[in-house]
């Protein structure tokens, strides 16, 4: 049953300093979203493309990489084999067509290590330089969390505008 409270609305989530509350709420709420929308896709919905846009499966795929990939860089990391060989495995999803059920738990495992991530980030680390992939752009820990939520909170957007479109697919 979908909780009618938006996650956002239902106080602190504990561990997590105030700060970054509303990255955990918005993160939460992506798996929230997402997972009810997709639970009975079948494998042609979850792959279907209408108008050419990315499948439903390549947004749930991609979700989870790039929240990792952006948390590593907010730790002061760059990206390491295991990650870029997830970043090529995004490109070749199309293809590759894994089941629903691996990426809604890879969506669930990939959120869960976020907020535990977030428990576990100094205060004064958030204002901390930080560069972004090989040109190494400039943000900071708190620029790169907030853009976790918030890119993940379009991507969940897709997923939910796109699972009602392929719903009826083909038109």
């Amino acid at each position: 049953m979908t909780n009618l409270i938006e996650v956002w609305l239902r106080g602190p989530i504990p561990g997590i300093a105030p700060v970054l509350q509303p990255a955990a709420h918005a993160l939460l709420q992506v798996v929230e979203d997402v997972l009810p929308v997709v639970a009975d896709l079948t494998a042609v919905q979850l792959w279907a493309r209408p108008g050419g846009v990315a499948a439903v499966g390549f947004h749930l795929k991609h979700l989870p990489g790039s929240v990792d990939r952006l948390l590593t860089y907010a730790r002061g990391e760059q990206l390491s084999q295991a990650q870029m060989a997830y970043l090529a495995s995004e490109r070749n999803i199309h293809d590759d067509r894994p089941t629903l059920e691996s990426l809604t738990a890879g969506l669930s495992t990939g959120i869960d290590s976020a907020i535990e991530f977030l428990r576990a980030v100094p205060d004064d680390s958030l204002l901390e330089p930080r560069e972004v992939g090989r040109q190494k752009r400039p943000s900071t820990t708190l620029g790169l969390i907030f853009h976790a939520a918030e890119h993940s909170s379009r991507h969940a957007g897709q997923v939910v505008t796109l699972s009602r479109i392929v719903r009826s697919w083909p038109p």
